[in-house]
């Protein structure tokens, strides 16, 4: 292993650790993939100014993002099947989070529970909720989310409808894998992922085996998953949500005005303004090119969030300069942990403060309160004129 200078270099050791069914879950979108490759592409359209001659000492990244103080103003998203891209993924990131200083989201969909991630940290993290039809499930992870002291409930609203993604199915995407003669065979190239997954005993959904009516293993689960994401999730649903919840209430999967502006009516602290990465609905825009919209829309009536699209802090930097308030990462650091654990995560938030922290200073700022549009060089037709 080389030096890890940027979050490509994370990447390709990934690639080369990780099963091949568990990089594709990571690295594709739905459908043709044009919305996750845009959500890359378009960063590249806005162009920085650099700045001179400005006194540059005690330069910071601090911010604070729903009350509470980070490192830098960038969150750990919720992946599912993280702890099958490395043996107890979530707990292993969640960890890494709570030392560099920024919050750690967890996914219902996870493998490790919980209660699993709750044990092994001592620092509050944010917990992802999907809705399902079980309604006494809903409740009951809530209350568990609760009694885990969890800061944040991020409730994701684009999943109502799961998005096709076509090298899941050719995979035969599971968890854990089911040892077909193709599975076996990549697996005898990624000894090491092999022997950390032997020696740990969370290999399922440990959210919900167990937990659910009906699901006490594997082959079950994956039937009641198919049938039970709520298509009658609306606006009434996640009043209802907020209520049961009693806390700090995030709401991910905002990609329009209007409907940003129907998540403060609902009670929101914050929006994240994000296309699931490209993974749901193929075609639509990209995260960066919808938030000045938005933005303009609500903000300051709302914490404005942005996901989708994040591989360096260059990205973030231009994210806060466009008006959000903070960011959320999933692939860059899920780069980091299949390559190298914790370790690796450690180095994405590393790559990516550096980064940030070093480009702020070149266009002249010292603080992240200071980013604003003054430092880009934004294309006119960036947003693109459509007709109505």
């Amino acid at each position: 292993m080389g030096v890890i200078t940027c979050i490509e270099d994370l990447k390709s050791l990934y690639k080369r650790r990780v099963p091949k069914m568990f990089y594709d879950y990571c690295e594709s979108g739905s459908w043709t993939e044009q919305t996750f490759r845009d959500n890359t592409s378009d960063f590249e359209q806005i162009r920085l100014r650099q700045r001179v001659a400005v006194d540059l000492e005690n330069r910071s990244t601090k911010a604070q993002m729903l009350g509470a103080d980070v490192a830098m103003p960038v969150a750990l998203a919720p992946v599912g099947l993280t702890g099958m891209q490395r043996a107890d993924g979530e707990i292993k990131a969640a960890k890494a989070a709570q030392e560099f200083g920024v919050p750690f989201t967890l996914s219902t969909m996870s493998i490790c529970s919980i209660e699993d991630v709750a044990a092994q940290t001592d620092h509050p993290f944010w917990f992802q909720l999907y809705v399902m039809r079980d309604q006494e499930f809903l409740e009951n992870i809530i209350k568990r989310a609760k009694a885990a002291n969890c800061s944040a409930l991020v409730l994701t609203l684009d999943l109502q409808v799961l998005g096709q993604r076509h090298k899941d199915l050719k995979n035969g995407l599971s968890a854990p894998p089911k040892p077909t003669p193709r599975v076996i065979f990549d697996l005898a190239t990624k000894w090491r992922w092999g022997i950390e997954m032997l020696q740990t005993k969370r290999r399922g959904f440990g959210n919900i085996i167990g937990h659910a009516k009906g699901v006490s293993d594997t082959s079950s689960l994956m039937k009641w998953t198919a049938e039970q994401f709520d298509p009658k999730l609306d606006w009434d649903k996640v009043k209802k949500i907020k209520e049961m919840w009693g806390g700090k209430l995030i709401l991910k999967g905002i990609m329009e005005p209007d409907d940003a502006q129907l998540a403060v009516d609902a009670g929101a602290d914050a929006i994240v303004v994000s296309n699931h990465g490209g993974r749901q609905l193929d075609g639509a825009m990209s995260s960066i090119k919808m938030l000045p919209s938005i933005v303009e829309r609500v903000g300051g009536d709302v914490e404005i969030y942005l996901d989708s699209g994040i591989r360096s802090g260059q990205d973030v930097l231009k994210a806060l300069a466009m008006g959000a308030q903070g960011v959320m990462i999933g692939r860059s650091y899920i780069y980091g942990l299949g390559a190298m654990g914790q370790e690796g995560v450690r180095h994405s938030l590393e790559v990516i403060h550096k980064e940030l922290e070093t480009t702020m200073a070149l266009c002249g700022k010292r603080e992240i309160g200071q980013l604003d549009r003054s430092i880009l060089n934004v294309p006119k037709d960036f947003q693109g004129e459509w007709a109505d």
